[in-house]
Parts: structure tokens; C-alpha cells; sequence
């Protein structure tokens, strides 16, 4: 369930968000929505495939784990660090984000964007596990006497870019699908001699038909910028390898 209400710093001056990586804080996702101007930062540690949409459609979407509801870049922290005591509700969970760029739409949890008299406006879950009301445990939303905090500058920002790459993505989306380049793939994991595991239900981008287009219709997709996103998605398939390799490893250890 969720609460979502516009953000403002009357009603909602003493609100905190914690900051700290983990499935208690709504991390624990196999896969995160994204757009193709985001496939440059995402490509060097996440798959990037393509998910069919109850309209018919498809979404650009970065792969964090095989299994629903798994998310194979959480990690336990190898030296938990001293930490103060935590506030009610703000226990630390021993988790850490195991790769060096966050998917957009992981990071600006548990904000987004809701449209207020016609305008895009920030809006927050008050009911999102994150979400705090006063002490000291994670990040201000308002200043003391007023104003925004700078933290929630960059959420607004970092939410902005997400809506706008969202909406835009369909053009690259409908480019795909225009010149027939998605394609079906499954993909068998044997763990061992008993545990065994199928990845489908997603779409890759057909490398092949990929070279094989003329002229014309590679010159309009690196105009639109979509040339490189598509090699780039098919690149990212090669990370496929490193979730195999955390599946594996988590197997082997029981969890």
C-alpha cells in the first residue's frame, strides 16, 4: 500500500528520508524501469532487456536480478561500520548497493513525480519505509527556517530527468518496434544437479536485423540518438554472465 501526497514544507516540514541500501527500504527488486538516454551509466553493470506492457506495449527495463522479488546487487556490508543508534523504524539492515551507478528509478524512492494543477510536482509515500518523522536518522527534506534542502534539490532534479526520460523512451521504443528489431529470448540457469531456473517473459534487441538495416533507417536512429542506445542494450547482455555468477554465489551459500 502506499500514501501519496504532494510535498510541502508545512504538512510536511519534519519529514526525513533514510538513505541506507536495503530490501526493507523497497530495494529488494529484480528489475528497474529506465529510458535510453539512462543506457549509457547502465550498461557497464546491469542487462538491459525489454518487458512487454499490459497495453501491448514495451518498457526499458535494467535487470537486478533473475527471480522475482531478488535483487542480486544487494550485498551484506563485509565490515559493518560503528553506527549511532538509530531512530525508531531506521535500523541499519547490514545491506550495501554492490555496483557503483544506481538506476535512477531506485534512487529517487519513495518520491514522484505527480502532476498538481497541471504541472509536474514532487510528490512522496508517506507510507514508504523510508519515510521518517523527525530525529536525526537520514535526510532532511526542508530546512530549519524555511527553503528546501539540498538534498531534496537533488531529488527533484534526479526526478525530473526520470519523467522526462520515461516520456521520451516511447520514441525509441516505437523505433524498435518499427524496424522489427525486439525479439523473444529465454535463458536456462543449472545451478546444480537440482536447482534449475528460467529467465523469460522479456525481449532483447536483434543485433543481426540490427546490422542488416540500410542507409536511411541508421542514419534516422543516430539522429534520434537511438543507434547508440540500441548497441548499447545489447552490449549490457554480457552482465548477464556477472548475475548468473551472484545467483550462483548465493546458491552455494544457502541464501
Amino acid at each position: 500500500m502506499s500514501r501519496t501526497v504532494l510535498l510541502n514544507n508545512l504538512e510536511h516540514h519534519d519529514l526525513r528520508v533514510i538513505v541506507a541500501r536495503g530490501a526493507r527500504y523497497g530495494d529488494g527488486e529484480m528489475l528497474a524501469p529506465t529510458f535510453f538516454s539512462e543506457f549509457r551509466e547502465l550498461q557497464a553493470h546491469y542487462p538491459i532487456v525489454f518487458q512487454k506492457t499490459a497495453d501491448g506495449g514495451f518498457r526499458s527495463v535494467a535487470l537486478l536480478g533473475l527471480r522475482p522479488g531478488e535483487n542480486l546487487f544487494l550485498e551484506p556490508k563485509s565490515e559493518p561500520e560503528p553506527e549511532p543508534e538509530p531512530a525508531p523504524g531506521a535500523a541499519a539492515d547490514g545491506e550495501r548497493w554492490d555496483a557503483h551507478y544506481l538506476p535512477m528509478a531506485i534512487a529517487r524512492l519513495p518520491f514522484l513525480i505527480g502532476i498538481a494543477d497541471e504541472e509536474p510536482m514532487v510528490h512522496i509515500d508517506l507510507d514508504h519505509p523510508r519515510v521518517v518523522r523527525g530525529g536525526d536518522a537520514g535526510e532532511a527534506l526542508f530546512l530549519e527556517h524555511g527553503g528546501t534542502s539540498a538534498f531534496l534539490q537533488g531529488v527533484a532534479s534526479l526526478l525530473r530527468a526520470l519523467h522526462d526520460g520515461l516520456r521520451d523512451d516511447a520514441g525509441f521504443i516505437a523505433a524498435l518496434r518499427r524496424h522489427e528489431l525486439l525479439e523473444p529470448f529465454a535463458l536456462d540457469i543449472r545451478l546444480d544437479e537440482r536447482s534449475q531456473h528460467r529467465l523469460s517473459g522479456f525481449h532483447t534487441i536483434d543485433e543481426r536485423r540490427l546490422g542488416a538495416l540500410d542507409g536511411a533507417a541508421l542514419q534516422a536512429l543516430s539522429q534520434a540518438g537511438h543507434l547508440q542506445a540500441a548497441y548499447m542494450a545489447v552490449a549490457s547482455l554480457s552482465r548477464l554472465r556477472d548475475l548468473i555468477e551472484r545467483l550462483s554465489r548465493r546458491h552455494a551459500a544457502g541464501r
